[in-house]
């Protein structure tokens, strides 16, 4: 077992220990959504054809907690290391900046899309889903997960305590998930707010998953791709470089 692998393995332990808390609980907040939403809402938000809104709600919770936890597995970790002291004995490895990146990143989708097949399971006891393109599904749950670990990685680097964390995942995880159509179709909404969505990354990786479920979407399959492939290249590159620079940890 090489380096990066090494790493990658105690990554995964380290949330598999308590996968109660990791994968179990996740899944039981999207399940508890599920069922308030899909009461309170049914039938009063316009989404598909031929749709029910139980069947639209469930792929946006699976990818909205595949999201949240991926880059909750990443952050988590490096803030932890570094507020414990224990990071100093990873950095005395000779383990390259890419083996950090792609360990980080790995175990990241690992527990993102562990969850994800989690809330698929849980809820699809409400609602029958039809899964028009596998390949769809797949291709957007592994890039969304894979750019939520890399986010994961800049925010660790940046927060000093987990206060500063704690602030990155409530001022721009959480709503620009909540804003991303998990519980609506943004054709329900005004045309300002149509705009505003078309702004977020997020909207896009929850649209294109959803695509894969109903072969129905706000916007093009390819046009989410080419959005959140950006994206994703964009956030692993600031990711490798502060991590190539030794960004807050060498201090």
């Amino acid at each position: 077992m090489n380096g990066w692998q090494t790493l990658f393995y105690k990554e995964i332990l380290r949330f598999w220990k308590v996968g109660f808390q990791t994968v179990a609980a996740p899944v039981l907040t999207a399940l508890m959504y599920m069922l308030i939403f899909g009461h309170v809402l049914q039938g009063r938000v316009e989404v598909y054809n031929s749709v029910s809104y139980i069947a639209f709600l469930i792929p946006g919770l699976a990818m909205m907690s595949m999201l949240q936890n991926s880059f909750s597995n990443s952050s988590s970790s490096l803030i932890q290391s570094k507020v414990m002291g224990s990071l100093i004995f990873l950095m005395l490895t000779p383990l390259s900046h890419w083996a950090w990146f792609w360990a980080y990143v790995a175990s990241s989708m690992v527990r993102g899309l562990a969850v994800g097949v989690g809330v698929i399971v849980a809820t699809s006891f409400f609602a029958g889903l039809h899964v028009d393109n596998f390949l769809w599904i797949m291709i957007f749950a592994a890039l969304g997960c894979g750019l939520m670990g890399a986010m994961g990685i800049v925010a660790g680097l940046w927060a000093e305590k987990f206060d500063q964390l704690a602030a990155f995942q409530n001022f721009v995880i959480m709503p620009m998930t909540f804003l991303s159509g998990v519980f609506y179709s943004i054709h329900s909404l005004p045309t300002m707010w149509q705009t505003v969505s078309h702004f977020n990354p997020f909207f896009y990786m929850i649209d294109g998953f959803r695509f894969g479920f109903f072969g129905q979407s706000d916007v093009s399959p390819w046009m989410s791709l080419g959005v959140v492939g950006v994206a994703f290249v964009l956030v692993a590159a600031v990711a490798e470089h502060m991590l190539r620079t030794g960004y807050k940890l060498r201090h």
